[in-house]
């Protein structure tokens, strides 16, 4: 089924093809797109190939309408999260959740295999998530606040490494800081909502 990752907007605005390699060219990227789905200026997928002409990555736009595939994507959200931790994200984002007007699903392939394919994949992710101001969902890691930083816990128990997280305070504010996910001290602050002991505030 291969690895997704996906942005949730809040607005639905329209991302032509043309804005899409604008913001690739911006940084110096020049990978070719196809149409699968669509047309340049209403497209609903979109394959990009990198400069070896592979296929790294497959977009597809579904909006949050009723009998649609979106709503269903957020009812599974919804169902998703009941028991995720902390409980303040949860209840952050199943409250956003409703506010969510389009999904656009990032499929993966494994063909990312170079830092230049991962900038592409980064470059059209943050282009479509500025653009929509919305959150991100990774799978098997969670998702993010408005900002991008990581405020579920849905890693595998193994997981290590640096990562930028954030919480809520007493005022309702989100407090950003860099953790180690493998710390299990850390780790059992974050689940109860809590600033991890020796974690570094950004």
């Amino acid at each position: 089924m291969g690895y997704y990752i996906r942005v949730l907007g809040k607005t639905n605005p329209t991302i032509t093809v043309d804005r899409l390699i604008e913001a690739l060219r911006s940084e110096n990227l020049k990978p070719s797109m196809e149409i699968v789905d669509g047309t340049p200026d209403n497209w609903k997928q979109l394959l990009i190939k990198d400069k070896d002409k592979r296929d790294i990555l497959l977009i597809e736009k579904n909006e949050v309408i009723e009998g649609e595939l979106g709503q269903e994507e957020i009812k599974e959200f919804k169902e998703e999260i009941v028991d995720c931790k902390p409980a303040s994200a949860t209840k952050w984002l199943l409250d956003y959740f409703d506010k969510v007007k389009v999904i656009y699903a990032f499929q993966i392939l494994s063909t990312v295999d170079s830092d230049e394919n991962w900038n592409i994949v980064g470059e059209l992710k943050s282009k479509i998530w500025r653009d929509t101001e919305g959150i991100i969902q990774a799978d098997n890691e969670g998702f993010s606040n408005e900002e991008g930083y990581h405020i579920l816990w849905q890693f595998s128990a193994n997981v290590t490494g640096p990562w930028h997280m954030a919480v809520k305070d007493s005022d309702d504010n989100w407090v950003k800081f860099k953790m180690d996910l493998g710390n299990k001290k850390q780790r059992q602050d974050f689940f109860e909502g809590k600033i991890p002991e020796g974690s570094e505030l950004v």
